[in-house]
């Protein structure tokens, strides 16, 4: 495979289901025959086990993919705190994402593999250090950028913010994907894929139902 696929997935707010899409789409890439490698580069709300903070997140992205890179370089800065990066460091009074390290560890990771996929902690907003964000971070990493939006109210506005920030630092957004946050349809969550798919200035890539698979025509259009 001569072309190698970097992206960041990014979503519209916490909780609109990045980590279910990443682990999706990650195994489904794998099960194409692809060498898949992941980053979660920054895990804020980790939980003390044995000493140590485990980044859940990171763990079942690696799972999802099979990965056997170290956890140092996926996920190289965790916080116990679930704030931003940059004020989760301040409050856990831990040193701060360092870019230049998280560019180092994602070179490890790609060497090795014909897709990376990076994923935000939060939105794409969200600060990593006080004067940079996932946008930058994208921007140094060479990533495109899918955005996860979580089908809830106010998700449009958010994936139109998502996009127009990206657009701000020059990147290239591979597509939006609606992921359901919730297990009942209502009139709003499906009148949002009939908005996302007619004004936002990004490819619609599908529809990730509750609890169902990640539907073959989303890897398609991505790869």
């Amino acid at each position: 495979m001569g072309h190698r696929h970097r992206f960041l997935i990014t979503g519209t707010g916490a909780g609109v289901g990045k980590i279910t899409v990443g682990c999706a789409l990650g195994f489904a890439l794998r099960a194409r025959g692809m060498r898949v490698g992941v980053m979660k580069p920054v895990e804020t709300g980790c939980a003390e086990i044995d000493g140590a903070l485990a980044p859940r997140d990171a763990d079942a992205l690696a799972l999802a993919v099979g990965s056997v890179a170290p956890l140092e370089l996926i996920c190289p800065y965790r916080y116990r705190s679930t704030l931003a990066p940059a004020d989760a460091a301040a409050i856990d009074r831990l040193p701060p994402p360092d870019l230049e390290n998280i560019a180092r560890c994602f070179g490890e990771i790609g060497a090795d593999n014909d897709v990376v996929l990076v994923e935000s902690a939060g939105a794409i907003t969200a600060p990593i250090t006080c004067d940079s964000d996932f946008a930058d971070l994208a921007a140094m990493l060479g990533l495109e950028v899918i955005v996860v939006a979580g089908n809830r109210s106010g998700c449009v506005d958010a994936t139109m913010l998502t996009i127009q920030r990206c657009e701000s630092r020059g990147l290239k957004v591979a597509g939006c994907i609606l992921c359901d946050c919730d297990p009942a349809a209502s009139s709003e969550t499906e009148a949002n894929e009939a908005s996302l798919m007619r004004i936002a200035k990004a490819p619609y890539l599908g529809r990730m139902r509750h609890r169902e698979p990640l539907a073959r025509a989303i890897v398609e259009k991505l790869i």
